[in-house]
């Protein structure tokens, strides 16, 4: 997820991705700088939802349940 959220807001950007595990589900929790939080979340929420996706889908490959979660 770090490589996919830095090409979207550049390699330099602060991202910092903290993991917890609630009731069998792994979940993600993405914070980056203020100026760069648009930027990830994408006009209606397009750029999130896609990152969610393609995250989800990596997980599903090793029969893992992950949420992500944009602080």
């Amino acid at each position: 997820m770090r490589d996919i959220v830095a090409a979207i807001i550049g390699e330099d950007a602060k991202i910092d991705i903290n993991e917890k595990e609630q009731d069998g589900i792994i979940i993600l929790e993405l914070s980056v700088d203020k100026e760069n939080m648009g930027k990830v979340i994408g006009k209606k929420g397009k750029i999130a939802k896609a990152v969610r996706v393609l995250v989800k889908a990596c997980a599903n490959a090793e029969n893992k349940k992950v949420s992500v979660d944009i602080i």
